[in-house]
């Protein structure tokens, strides 16, 4: 059976949605879950296919209802169309993915090399007893189809280094820095840097966190790291030392989830050479802004 064409395709699209009501009494033209697997099954295309398509023809899938009055279909659209690589899935990482999948980004690249084990179950969101010992990329695709399955997701179950980062970074339209040491994050940065891409960096520590948005031109973690080679040492970074409680990536996969939004979106106040320091137990919040190289001040 060959593939439909897209006009044909429209046509069953707008056949199978329906006028649903909506919590505020407003009528809405929706497109549910088992319709768009049904339409996929027949027109030999994805759900991620079906879901966009159904956005171009201004038809909300039903999933997305909730969302129509902060983000528009045209902005739900564009979502859907977007590519997002976050290097990282666990503690920060498997929360900004869960995230991103439910808001709708249409495309997830997931980059980490380990294996999930039974410390990770006190903070990583995809981490269960069932995934132990399992690729930490590879649980992304499983959990991220079993709660939106019109979001595709690319793994790599590898570290980035020079060599393989532009290859897997190209095509993003913004990277989320998830990572958890100094060494890895330069090269990141680096390389989106070389790619014209944005970054959202994010690092945590105990009930502590900090996040930042780097674009091309700015200085970024040369704010934080200055200019010379860090060399890792993962028994003494404030990571190893501290812990980190599940409360803590939660709320900084959040501000990275939202600095994604308005760079794709292009609306709101991005925190641009602005790094957001949030520590959880005092509930004290402050914005350190990067005025030049190796100097912070604190607004």
């Amino acid at each position: 059976m060959s593939q439909m064409t897209q006009t044909e395709l429209h046509q069953l699209i707008q056949t199978r949605s329906k006028i649903i009501t909506d919590q505020a009494g407003r009528e809405v033209l929706v497109l549910d879950d088992d319709q768009a697997f049904k339409i996929g099954g027949e027109s030999r295309r994805t759900v991620h296919e079906v879901y966009t398509e159904a956005l171009r023809l201004g038809i909300n899938p039903y999933r997305y209802i909730r969302n129509r009055e902060l983000i528009s279909v045209q902005e739900q659209l564009r979502l859907a169309e977007s590519r997002v690589t976050v290097v990282g899935a666990g503690g920060l990482g498997g929360q900004v993915i869960l995230l991103l999948a439910r808001v709708g980004i249409g495309h997830l690249i997931v980059v980490d090399p380990d294996l999930f084990d039974e410390t990770n179950l006190n903070r990583q969101a995809l981490c269960s007893r069932k995934s132990l010992g399992r690729p930490k990329s590879k649980v992304a695709v499983d959990v991220v189809a079993s709660i939106n399955p019109g979001i595709k997701v690319t793994p790599y179950q590898t570290g980035l280094d020079p060599l393989n980062a532009p290859e897997i970074l190209v095509g993003s339209d913004v990277v989320v820095d998830a990572l958890d040491n100094i060494p890895d994050r330069l090269v990141l940065e680096s390389t989106t840097k070389q790619l014209g891409v944005p970054l959202v960096h994010g690092a945590l520590a105990g009930f502590e966190g900090w996040m930042m948005t780097i674009f091309p031109d700015d200085e970024g973690l040369k704010c934080l790291y200055g200019d010379g080679e860090v060399k890792g040492n993962d028994a003494k970074s404030p990571e190893a030392i501290l812990g980190v409680p599940a409360l803590t990536p939660s709320m900084f996969a959040a501000l990275q989830a939202m600095e994604v939004l308005k760079i794709i979106l292009k609306r709101g106040k991005i925190f641009r050479h602005t790094i957001v320091h949030l520590d959880l137990e005092t509930g004290q919040l402050n914005e350190f802004v990067c005025e030049k190289r190796n100097s912070l001040k604190s607004d």
